[in-house]
């Protein structure tokens, strides 16, 4: 028996639709991993700013010790690379630009190709960055040795640090616990 033409499926439009399209076209955006010159980092990643790429440096807060004091610093998370978010397709501006940027050395490669990473991980990366508590010298607890000062030599029990970020320690003076404060670039874990 014959289909009338209402019980007939109409066939598809050739091609794809136009958001399909478009979709098409922001699939070529990659993110790429960029080795940098020791400790350049931040001068590779201006440098890519200025020239209108997207580079992306995750970050940690760090405490280190300076001229014998204890700073917060940010450093790379990855000392030595960096990301940028390029467009792959042929219509993508040319990447040449970047390996003679003051501060990159080249994009990563792995056979001959540049290192696609995956936009997870990037976003992973950046939510890591905003939730990560600051790594300090020190752990309450930790049993250190007291480098410089009127207590040099002594041992003491790291407590933690007080409202001007001076480090509390914990030392035996006398056969009575004592607390005291002083900066963190004094002491020394043992």
């Amino acid at each position: 028996m014959p289909l009338s033409t209402a019980d007939r499926s109409v066939p598809a439009a050739a091609g794809p639709a136009p958001v399909l399209q478009a979709e098409a076209a922001a699939a070529q955006w990659g993110w790429y991993a960029v080795h940098t010159h020791p400790r350049k980092e931040a001068v590779a990643l201006e440098n890519l700013q200025r020239q209108g790429f997207e580079p992306y440096m995750p970050r940690l807060h760090v405490q280190k010790v300076r001229r014998g004091k204890a700073v917060m610093l940010d450093e790379p998370m990855f000392p030595r690379y960096l990301f940028v978010r390029l467009d792959s397709s042929a219509q993508g501006r040319s990447w040449a630009p970047i390996r003679s940027t003051l501060g990159v050395r080249n994009l990563v490669q792995f056979g001959g190709r540049p290192a696609r990473v995956q936009p997870e991980l990037i976003d992973w990366l950046r939510d890591r960055e905003k939730h990560f508590d600051p790594l300090h010298l020190f752990e309450p607890g930790d049993k250190v040795t007291v480098a410089d000062g009127p207590f040099k030599g002594l041992e003491a029990l790291y407590q933690g640090v007080d409202g001007e970020h001076r480090a509390l320690i914990l030392l035996e003076i006398l056969s009575k616990p004592v607390r005291l404060a002083m900066d963190a670039g004094q002491l020394i874990r043992n």
